[in-house]
């Protein structure tokens, strides 16, 4: 089959050929893992007209060893109990090895933040010293500047470039929006890359999340973060029985083990690690809203994906190779318009821009309180229900190399487009679209985001 032919599936005016697409196309969630570029640009505008966040004191940086130490008997039984709550409450959940459950025996500082790491279970390598991650356009001042390889593990990181980090010293007072706007970005440096026991890494293997469900990609260095930050929840019961392993996403596990020690660093007086760990939270929560990270393969229909399975399985694989190509193209297209857009509209001091104020609209905050089902019961059933439309308008408004050619690499081909430019060039009716279709999605993003803060302790003082 011809690269175009499998490109024609994907247009809505085919829709009977599209029973030739692939269930194993689902591989192209790894391709990007990342749901938005750079969360802490919208994290920002979102929380800035939340009180609760913007009328709080400055919290004090502390460094992860000093609230390990001052913390380690309660966290030891925090620990515990968020083992529990997972084994219990999240579906096919791989139980975290009793050898890693928290242990203070006396320990401290390198070790015991060792101990806290491999107990979390997140890459050992990330960077956890305290920094910020400043809006573009504000200067670093007097602090001292850091490099990407100062906070992410990726040797080639969308998420930190054009961006300006700052070390934060102990003791340092900080707004309180800053640590959680960084800290929602932090998952994408590093925290979930290597943990399956088949990714060749020494605790991916002694990590218990068994071998790598899907999207395992040795081309691209951060296809392992796929299964946690994707929720893959309300796919047809048939797709579920043909490919099981779709069940296994876990990102209820990471919000709530975020949450629940960003709620108790709260009470405990740990503000700046309270914030921090509330930040990881939303990072997995605003991953949610985008809706390639709640749908397998967008703009595809049931048939089509068991049908291109079944090619696959009898050795005809360019159907499957062909549709991971356009799913991963159009997923990165729409992270890129979004980047630019915000990006501009901050270096432009424009609050007035379409997104800006789609992300601080609380139309429907009241609507949308935050509890442990929130995850699965709403906010990817909303968007997995845009998933199609949202398709279907890249597929009308952006050019056709990017969003339908396989053989177009998006972001290899041409390494720095600006979509927000070639949409501008486009005329005013696909700048109007795409803006309708951010907007959309980023209201979202707000809503959810703030939804998820006011559920947290009272931390004004």
């Amino acid at each position: 089959m011809k690269p175009t032919t499998i490109a024609n599936l994907f247009s809505r005016g085919t829709r009977a050929a599209r029973v030739v697409l692939v269930l194993a196309a689902l591989c192209a969630c790894a391709s990007p893992a990342a749901a938005w570029s750079n969360h802490a640009l919208c994290t920002w505008p979102a929380l800035a007209v939340l009180p609760q966040v913007t009328a709080a004191a400055p919290v004090e940086v502390e460094r992860l060893e000093d609230f390990l130490a001052k913390e380690a008997p309660a966290l030891v039984r925090l620990l515990e109990d968020e083992e529990r709550w997972a084994r219990a409450h999240v579906p096919v959940y791989p139980p975290r090895p009793d050898a890693l459950a928290f242990r203070t025996d006396g320990a401290t500082g390198d070790e015991l933040t060792r101990r806290f790491v491999a107990a979390v279970r997140i890459n050992p390598a990330s960077r956890l010293a305290p920094y910020l991650q400043l809006p573009p356009g504000q200067p670093a001042g007097s602090r001292p500047v850091l490099g990407e390889s100062d906070v992410t593990t990726l040797t080639r990181s969308e998420t930190t470039r054009a961006n300006v980090f700052v070390a934060l010293p102990p003791g340092a007072k900080v707004p309180v929006i800053d640590v959680v706007a960084t800290g929602s970005d932090e998952p994408d440096h590093g925290f979930d890359i290597g943990l399956w026991e088949d990714n060749g890494t020494a605790y991916g293997r002694t990590y218990g999340f068994g071998k790598q469900p899907f999207g395992a990609n040795p081309a691209i260095e951060f296809a392992s973060q796929a299964p946690l930050h994707v929720g893959f929840f309300h796919e047809a019961a048939i797709i579920y029985k043909a490919a099981p392993f779709l069940q296994r996403t876990y990102p209820e596990y990471r919000i709530h083990l975020w949450q629940t020690l960003a709620a108790h660093a709260l009470r405990s007086g740990h503000r700046y690690w309270g914030w921090r760990f509330a930040g990881w939270a939303l990072h997995y929560i605003q991953d949610l809203t985008q809706p390639y990270h709640a749908r397998v393969l967008p703009g595809v229909g049931v048939a089509g994906m068991l049908w291109i399975n079944t090619l696959d399985i009898v050795g005809w694989h360019a159907p499957k190779t062909d549709a991971i190509a356009l799913v991963t193209n159009r997923h990165l297209a729409l992270e890129n318009y979004q980047l630019h857009r915000i990006r501009a509209a901050y270096l432009r001091g424009d609050r007035a821009d379409a997104a800006l104020r789609a992300l601080q609209d609380t139309a429907r905050d009241a609507a949308s309180p935050y509890t442990d089902a929130s995850p699965r019961a709403a906010i990817t059933l909303q968007s997995a229900g845009y998933a199609d439309a949202l398709d279907r308008t890249l597929e009308a408004r952006l050019p056709r190399k990017y969003i339908s050619e396989p053989s177009y690499v998006f972001g290899e081909t041409e390494p720095d487009l600006d979509l927000l430019a070639v949409v501008a060039q486009a005329g005013p009716a696909a700048e109007a679209a795409m803006t309708d279709a951010l907007v959309r999605l980023l209201g979202n993003f707000g809503t959810h985001t703030r939804a998820f803060v006011r559920a947290l302790p009272d931390s004004s003082r």
